[in-house]
């Protein structure tokens, strides 16, 4: 038994050693076609890494010849098989732009937003890939609209979009949470979710924003100076009744009424 597995390792590490000399003996290689020949077989057995490294020089040396147009293809493949989408996604937009009516071309602006989406970070980070992952995807689906993938694409878009909706409440809950300190981040909270209503009408998130709208304009209120107090009870309860007329049953609605109640009683007829 031990002296199968003695065996077996020093045919492997035969195989490992004869692989890594080929492919030492490729990477010197000047047969520019042998070298694509390699190139496409790494790709194909899933050596990104190698076809990939090949690729990134043929795709110079073959400009203008038969070869460049799916080299190019390949090396952003390669890349997109090592998942790194970021530097995928520029090959891919590379060879749209170059190759506009190529034969890879719907599969190119595919997965250049493809990509970036799966190497989207978390709502908390910067999000300027997500906006690009969102761009690249509209751009597919003005240009293929009838596609196969194009459902695929828009619920890709949504879940995109949700993320950003999500990194605003964040901000709106941070708001909040500071109040009063070092300024009025209460109104700060109130403007970030009416631009995040604004700018994503249909979130999931959409009754949070409005009631921590209702809710911030509440304790606003509070703390007002006299000459502010009154605009601020009736701005309690106009917000309430926009939160009540869109949700009725909504889940906020005790806090909400409370909030109501006790604004709607302080509000003078002198006013």
């Amino acid at each position: 038994m031990r002296m199968r597995k003695v065996t077996y390792l020093l045919v492997m590490m035969t195989i490992l050693f004869s692989s890594c000399g080929e492919y030492n003996k490729i990477l010197k290689s000047t047969d520019y076609e042998l070298k694509y020949s390699y190139a496409k077989k790494y790709f194909n057995a899933k050596q990104y890494t190698r076809s990939a490294t090949l690729l990134e020089e043929l795709v110079t040396i073959f400009k203008g010849t038969a070869y460049a147009e799916e080299s190019l293809y390949l090396l952003a493949q390669s890349y997109y098989g090592q998942k790194d989408y970021q530097t995928a996604s520029q090959y891919f937009n590379t060879y749209y732009t170059t190759y506009p009516k190529g034969e890879y071309v719907e599969m190119a602006r595919f997965y250049s937003g493809y990509g970036l989406y799966l190497d989207s970070p978390d709502a908390r980070l910067d999000q300027t890939q997500t906006y690009e992952a969102i761009n690249q995807l509209q751009l597919y689906l003005e240009y293929y609209p009838q596609s196969e993938r194009s459902t695929e694409a828009q619920n890709i878009m949504f879940e995109l979009q949700e993320k950003l909706a999500y990194k605003e409440l964040l901000a709106t809950h941070l708001y909040y949470n500071m109040g009063t300190y070092m300024g009025n981040n209460y109104q700060a909270c109130v403007i970030t979710a009416q631009n995040a209503l604004k700018n994503y009408p249909f979130s999931k998130y959409r009754e949070e924003f409005i009631y921590l709208m209702l809710q911030s304009k509440y304790e606003l209120a509070l703390v007002s100076v006299d000459e502010k107090l009154q605009g601020r009870y009736r701005d309690v309860v106009d917000e309430y009744y926009n939160y009540t007329n869109e949700y009725p049953e909504g889940k906020y609605m005790k806090q909400a009424k409370r909030f109501y109640d006790y604004a709607s009683k302080r509000i003078t007829d002198s006013y």
